[in-house]
């Protein structure tokens, strides 16, 4: 992974470096508009799919046609439900047929212009679709950015549990504008404030010293220090992903907070967001971890601390503790049967134990309510 500093500090690119090849991610104020030309130093298709939500849509579909036509492609535009509970396979079946009747071909870029829940769509239909696809990810939510956007996860859910049905398709760049943020709630930047502090909790404890000063301003949109974030962030998923592309070791880590996190957004059906069921799973993790004795009290309490001052939940949890135990049983991280936890060893380091009894799990979950 490279990563250079670009005219001034709202301009941040790396470069992840994989066995497969190599592709940038580049994160711009204003860059929305020019996605057709960056796209087009990568593609000599004559068109260009676009997949989106009915949210997105009415705010940034146009501007990216535009650029895409003013790059000389023709845009071909799918549309799906805003929502989380909207990520199956039954509404990726008209996209299916939207591509496939568009007569696109194996050189046909796909551009997912919008969240986790659209990058994940996108890819896994571009990494089947003819067989696979090139695919862009251009995302308008911070948890996007920082996240889902980079490593080349990609699926839907399943009535079971989320993600199980899906793919590794790496995109061939991943192009973020800052300025998208503007438009959402400020809820979305919490959510995407959730993998921020997993990032530094998992990998740099410096910065998460650090981090909760940030934060107010995060959350005032101030774009020098969105792009900062982004940046930094950037680098630790990249870094994870090029050690680890397909999730066999080190790449666990990224899932701190995710294995309750995953239960609670479902058990909850999605009433809790991604970013306040990770925020109430880190919480949980950093319970274990404290009485596995890896960290302190002191160092809970801050975990805590941080992820309330970017106005996440760290308790109240309004869904049955025992059905969050038991759909942590299918997530597909488990193993043997045993429950896979990602915990901390450290402040800024993150382990993978399977040995955590049961009570203390069911423990870590009540601590939430």
């Amino acid at each position: 992974m490279t990563g250079k500093r670009l005219q001034f500090h709202t301009v941040q690119s790396v470069t992840v470096n994989l066995p497969s090849g190599k592709y940038d991610i580049l994160v711009e104020p204003g860059l929305l508009g020019r996605i057709g030309v960056e796209l087009r130093r990568l593609s000599k298709s004559a068109k260009a799919g676009i997949v989106t939500d009915s949210h997105v849509a009415g705010l940034h579909l146009q501007t990216l046609e535009n650029s895409l036509r003013g790059a000389g492609f023709e845009p071909i535009s799918a549309t799906v439900p805003a929502g989380g509970q909207h990520k199956t396979m039954a509404m990726l079946l008209p996209m299916y047929d939207r591509f496939l009747s568009a007569r696109i071909e194996r050189s046909t870029p796909i551009v997912a212009l919008g969240g986790g829940v659209v990058g994940d769509m996108a890819g896994f239909l571009a990494a089947t679709i003819l067989r696979g696809v090139p695919f862009v990810q251009a995302p308008t939510t911070l948890l996007a950015m920082v996240d889902a956007s980079i490593g080349g996860k990609t699926g839907v859910d399943h009535v079971v549990g989320k993600n199980l049905i899906g793919a590794f398709h790496q995109p061939i760049a991943v192009l973020a504008d800052p300025q998208v943020l503007a438009t959402l709630p400020v809820v979305e930047l919490q959510n995407g404030l959730a993998e921020c502090i997993k990032h530094d909790l998992i990998r740099d404890a410096e910065a998460f010293a650090t981090l909760d000063q940030k934060i107010e301003r995060v959350l005032k949109l101030d774009m020098e220090a969105i792009a900062e974030l982004v940046g930094h962030n950037v680098a630790i998923k990249a870094k994870v992903v090029e050690a680890d592309p397909f999730e066999t070791g080190e790449r666990a880590h990224l899932n701190f907070g995710h294995t309750f996190g995953h239960a609670i957004e479902s058990v909850s059906n999605f009433s809790y967001s991604h970013g306040q069921s990770v925020a109430l799973g880190m919480c949980a993790a950093a319970y274990v971890s404290q009485k596995l004795g890896n960290i302190d009290a002191a160092d809970h309490a801050r975990i805590v601390s941080t992820i309330r001052k970017a106005g996440l939940p760290t308790g109240g949890l309004r869904v049955d503790v025992t059905k969050v135990v038991e759909a942590m049983a299918f997530d597909k991280k488990v193993k043997g049967g045993r429950i896979r936890l990602v915990l901390l060893e450290k402040m800024g380091k993150a382990m993978v134990r399977e040995d955590v009894r049961g009570e203390v799990i069911r423990e870590a979950a009540e601590s939430l309510r």
